[in-house]
């Protein structure tokens, strides 16, 4: 499906060289534009901006967000990163906003690669070289699974009631009591999820367009279609609504390990901020979660769902540990904040109440996409 021109008179001439680069973006392309990340990020700056989201479909649910992107006034194509000839489809462009990715930790586990390198790093290639040739400026989302796994392991913890949480006294640099900053050692293994994310990221320094990384933790909102492996917030409440069991996995199967959560509307209020002002954080990388404040163990996260809810449900114990589990990780956005004035505003309950609200609202929708 392609979509109209940009309006004459409206969309910057792509490869200008009058600074024009660095201006606010007028046209918008939004890669992995119906997901969840992508489409709320779509519809939260089409108010200002000409956006248009190409998304390949593929994951169970993303078809759901089209006519939320149509009434937001988003224009919609149907590609897929690893097609160049998909991305040329969109037109034009002054910003991209790469939000495509295999996002599983699991993906490649078993083997069956070539999906998520050919997606995440040949598909981050191919929307560098769109970007690099209309002259645009980029926000590049990676993820906090950059960060090597024997690392985060190493880390001191302390054990607090239903969680733990990190000392200030650790072991290895860019880590303490807020979480886990940018400067934390990237040597080692890490997924191939956290792999080809940090491929793509040493891959768009080379590029001459102004651009920025946001290494992002847990996401979460309404219309994210949860699942074990990604977006396990929002599938904690679907379970508590909708019925089914849960487990938890690892580390004694107590359910203690800790993650940050980040609400959807934050980030995209960063995301704005930084495309209207990329000049100011041209080139630099930041970890961007909830941070300590907004962190939240497994076992936490039933006692919410049961509170909002009302209702309880099966939650098993499995204590044997998957490839590349980690106990804890939390942001420390102490960068980010000093950098654009930039913090996490929204609280779990409230994250979670929204959650319980859209699930409710559109039971016989999303219901079969997250029993």
């Amino acid at each position: 499906m392609s979509v109209p021109p940009p309006t004459p008179g409206v969309t910057r001439a792509a490869g200008t060289t009058d600074g024009s680069a660095t201006l606010p973006p007028v046209r918008v392309l939004i890669t992995g534009g119906a997901g969840f990340v992508g489409s709320n990020l779509a519809r939260a700056l089409a108010g200002h901006h000409e956006v248009v989201a190409l998304d390949s479909l593929r994951r169970r649910g993303s078809e759901l967000t089209l006519d939320r992107l149509r009434t937001a006034g988003v224009a919609f194509v149907h590609g897929d990163v690893r097609e160049p000839g998909d991305l040329a489809e969109a037109g034009p462009f002054d910003a991209l906003v790469e939000c495509s990715a295999e996002p599983s930790v699991m993906a490649g586990v078993d083997g069956g690669r070539d999906f998520v390198v050919h997606t995440n790093l040949l598909g981050a290639y191919h929307c560098f070289e769109a970007a690099a040739r209309h002259g645009a400026q980029v926000v590049f989302l990676s993820t906090s699974r950059v960060y090597p796994v024997a690392g985060l392991t190493a880390l001191a913890l302390e054990r607090r009631g239903d969680r733990y949480e990190l000392a200030d006294a650790q072991p290895l640099p860019g880590a303490s009591a807020r979480g886990i900053a940018e400067d934390f050692p990237l040597a080692g293994a890490r997924t191939l999820y956290g792999a080809t994310k940090l491929a793509a990221e040493h891959l768009l320094a080379e590029y001459d367009v102004p651009w920025v990384v946001n290494r992002c933790g847990v996401i979460a909102g309404p219309w994210q279609m949860g699942k074990v492996d990604q977006g396990v917030v929002a599938l904690w409440m679907a379970r508590h609504v909708f019925g089914g069991s849960l487990r938890y996995v690892g580390f004694g199967g107590e359910g203690k390990q800790i993650r940050d959560v980040l609400h959807v509307d934050d980030l995209c209020l960063l995301v704005d901020h930084q495309l209207n002002d990329l000049e100011a954080v041209n080139g630099q990388t930041y970890n961007v979660g909830g941070g300590a404040e907004f962190s939240v163990s497994l076992r936490e996260l039933t006692d919410l769902c049961e509170s909002i809810t009302g209702k309880k449900i099966e939650i098993g114990s499995d204590t044997a540990e998957r490839p590349a589990d980690i106990r804890i990780y939390v942001t420390d956005n102490s960068k980010v904040t000093g950098a654009t004035g930039w913090s996490p505003k929204t609280g779990l309950d409230q994250t979670l109440t929204e959650i319980y609200h859209w699930l409710m609202a559109n039971e016989d929708s999303v219901a079969p996409v997250l029993q």
